[in-house]
């Protein structure tokens, strides 16, 4: 079957334009990427998509290998982290079409360790799905569906997300996983709300592979939780006997496995739960078994769930937090009047009537000055502390402003309002106007908009020109 031309074909590692280097910047204008270089002729390259494999394929290899040589001049001057990740990882995808699956592997698992190394989210989204793209065609679908999930956080641009859910799909196609294909294919259709022609087509192609493969050989198993993917054990959950007013831990399956004798329980995170006994006031930590890790006359009267290997814990269940490990060593010293739980290995505390973050170890990263250390994300939702990308929203005297991981400060409190956005920061004014600074606190878009999201319809006008890579 001949196949199918569906350029220009945005792939995960194909945003990273949009994510990368094609972010707008002030006044309107978006940062060019570098001159006509082996980056942009593979940007410009017309993939094809094989309807029956949904692989892309190259319309000139010979072209596709001096393009990859181009890239490989690249990396000989390339020395920060960005840069060889980014290289490595468009190499692999050259390597990967040319069907070289040893070398593409080589290279984008490479690239992922640079791209970790930067700590950015973006980068390191892009990095894991060429790596998961490369695994796929390799038939390593366990650990490819596995970073296809890692790399899709909420926190990305809707564009970005489309396409790694739309290349799950394909992973999905694979493996005869043609319902969970499906529920990825219209998700990614879902994000793009129909404004992306590009996707419509590539989705259109896979969704009658769904429906050739599917009238053979059915829609394979039911699709998989998002836990299971990720291959994260399934905890058990806790269930209440109405009769006795106890707590217990039941399995998914509903049956009873840690027997109903608690007062109070928490979930369990990490493997570990924090539970009390009715005759007692403090609490005591379990494991999955039901066996004590941290006994209650350890003398903890208030708790929070284990976060990257640590819990809050308070004496007195007033204050005085400190931070222990599952073995109830002490981590941080008691100290902050009110915590909230680690995340990307730093943790909000409030301390002398401020908020700030301190790390792992108990340093303060953020000075603990801010009236508040809370994030509002462009989606709707709220987090206690930083994103995924090392961004925290702080107020001071009720304006709102931005730090980074290390407490640098981006924007300094002066909004009003202020909404982390994946390639922006949304700001309003008393007025209810609403503009937009870039990621380094710049000014983007005028405060004119009546909304946030006509705020964000103006940002993706900025970058819909962009030249999308494979």
């Amino acid at each position: 079957m001949e196949a199918a031309d569906t350029s220009p074909n945005p792939t995960p590692a194909a945003a990273e334009r949009d994510s990368e280097e094609a972010e707008p910047d002030a006044g309107g204008e978006r940062r060019e990427a570098r001159p006509a270089d082996p980056e942009q002729a593979l940007a410009a390259i017309r993939w094809r998509l094989d309807p029956e494999t949904l692989r892309e394929e190259a319309p000139d290899a010979d072209e596709l290998r001096e393009i990859r040589d181009g890239l490989t001049g690249k990396l000989g001057s390339a020395l920060d982290n960005r840069s060889r990740a980014r290289l490595l990882s468009l190499r692999s995808v050259a390597s990967r079409v040319l069907g070289e699956l040893d070398d593409a592997l080589a290279d984008a698992r490479l690239a992922l360790t640079y791209a970790e190394a930067t700590g950015e989210l973006r980068r390191t989204a892009l990095a894991r799905a060429r790596l998961a793209e490369v695994l796929r065609w390799r038939g390593e679908h366990a650990e490819a569906d596995r970073l296809f999930a890692e790399a899709n956080s909420p926190e990305l641009p809707d564009r970005l997300r489309a396409v790694l859910h739309e290349h799950a799909g394909r992973s999905c196609y694979d493996q005869g996983r043609l319902t969970e294909a499906c529920l990825h294919f219209e998700r990614a259709l879902d994000l793009r709300q129909g404004e992306d022609p590009e996707l419509n087509a590539r989705t259109t192609l896979a969704l009658d592979a769904v429906a050739e493969r599917a009238a053979t050989g059915g829609f394979g198993p039911k699709p998989r939780s998002r836990e299971a993917v990720l291959g994260g054990e399934r905890h058990p959950v806790p269930t209440f006997d109405e009769e006795q007013e106890l707590w217990g831990y039941a399995d998914a399956e509903g049956e009873l496995v840690i027997a109903h004798r608690y007062a109070e329980v928490q979930p369990f995170r990490e493997g570990l739960a924090w539970v009390r006994r009715p005759e007692a006031s403090r609490w005591a930590l379990i494991d999955t078994t039901g066996a004590a890790m941290i006994e209650a006359n350890n003398g903890y009267r208030a708790v929070g769930s284990f976060s990257e290997g640590l819990s809050w814990v308070s004496m007195d269940g007033k204050g005085r937090w400190m931070a222990v490990d599952p073995t109830n060593i002490v981590k941080i010293p008691p100290g902050f009047e009110d915590v909230r739980p680690f995340r990307g290995g730093l943790a909000a505390v409030r301390q002398n009537g401020g908020w700030g973050a301190v790390d792992r170890t108990g340093q303060v990263v953020v000075p603990t000055r801010y009236h508040g250390l809370t994030t509002a994300l462009a989606d709707g939702r709220h987090v206690d502390g930083f994103t995924e990308d090392g961004l925290a929203g702080v107020e001071l005297a009720g304006r709102r402003g931005v730090v980074d991981r290390t407490g640098r400060v981006l924007v300094t409190p002066a909004y009003p309002t202020l909404v982390v956005h994946p390639v922006a920061f949304l700001v309003g004014d008393e007025a209810g106007r609403w503009g937009a600074l870039d990621r380094r606190g710049e000014p983007l878009i005028d405060p004119v908009h009546a909304s946030p999201a006509a705020v964000v319809a103006e940002i993706d006008r900025l970058l819909a020109d962009t030249s999308p890579v494979l």
